[in-house]
């Protein structure tokens, strides 16, 4: 099995390493191609206005002046002799849980490799940020070969991908794994934090505010809260079915002629 490795923590990121020792648990043909600098944020974005360079770094490992999904596409065009079997994105320093899988670069990496027919799973380790490095990265280091091959030993569909959080423990404190559904935060933890430059120009840090959480059975917030790893299958189709056909007989065949008075009335989160 020929196993893609990438990732938006940049290529000398530390959970890179704890990947190739994931990688290395289920293959011996383990290649590498992974951000120049980091990447996180950067959600499926391309780099289209300049060019992609790689520097190969050995044999089997490049770094890439792009994103996580021009990563993916070029190894695969190019870099790699042959397409990968399974394409594995990560160990990404921090969660991504709930509404981050749509701004993560490590979940984009999994899409990109799914968009090209590829089994891919993204693999996060939350964690502590205080804390010493090496000890919070037991959970994802110890459990995430048997995992992936319990997950490889059944397979899936071929529009998803899969995304697993380690929890932030140590490994004997881990619950036990859980497959969960996607969470959503009910506070706005993104905020912009408006600065003054020494010539008296505004500009602005993007930070997020720690929240507490409503936990819902079965999510991946929940899961993570309460130290078990959390699976989710995700895939591209961000359609809301419900309201797709609620709204067909008030938009459906001719085109409105007229311009209502109205107003803007939204409904609890469905």
């Amino acid at each position: 099995m020929r196993i893609l490795l990438t990732n938006d923590d940049g290529i000398d990121a530390y959970g890179m390493a704890v990947l190739r020792e994931i990688a290395a648990q289920l293959s011996d043909d383990v290649w590498v191609c992974a951000p120049l600098t980091e990447q996180s944020g950067k959600g499926r974005g391309i780099t289209l206005h300049d060019p992609i360079r790689a520097h190969r770094r050995d044999e089997k490992s490049f770094a890439v002046s792009g994103t996580p999904t021009d990563c993916v596409q070029i190894a695969v065009n190019d870099l790699l002799p042959e397409p990968p079997d399974l394409v594995l994105s990560g160990v990404n320093r921090g969660f991504n849980l709930a509404q981050d899988v749509t701004l993560s670069g490590t979940v984009a990496g999994a899409l990109q490799g799914m968009s090209l027919g590829i089994p891919s799973i993204a693999l996060s380790q939350c964690l502590d940020f205080d804390m010493d490095i090496e000890a919070q990265w037991e959970a994802s280091r110890i459990h995430g070969a048997p995992v992936i091959s319990a997950l490889l030993s059944k397979g899936w569909a071929k529009n998803l991908i899969f995304n697993i959080n380690f929890p932030d423990c140590d490994d004997a404190a881990v619950a036990g794994v859980e497959m969960t559904r996607q969470g959503f935060r009910d506070l706005h933890d993104l905020h912009a934090v408006k600065r003054v430059d020494p010539r008296g120009r505004n500009y602005y840090w993007l930070d997020f505010h720690a929240h507490e959480h409503t936990l819902l059975e079965g999510t991946d917030l929940k899961a993570v809260a309460e130290n078990r790893i959390s699976v989710t299958p995700l895939h591209l189709d961000l359609t809301h079915y419900e309201t797709l056909n609620s709204f067909k007989g008030v938009l459906g065949g001719a085109v409105p002629k007229k311009v209502a008075a109205t107003e803007v009335v939204l409904e609890a989160d469905q």
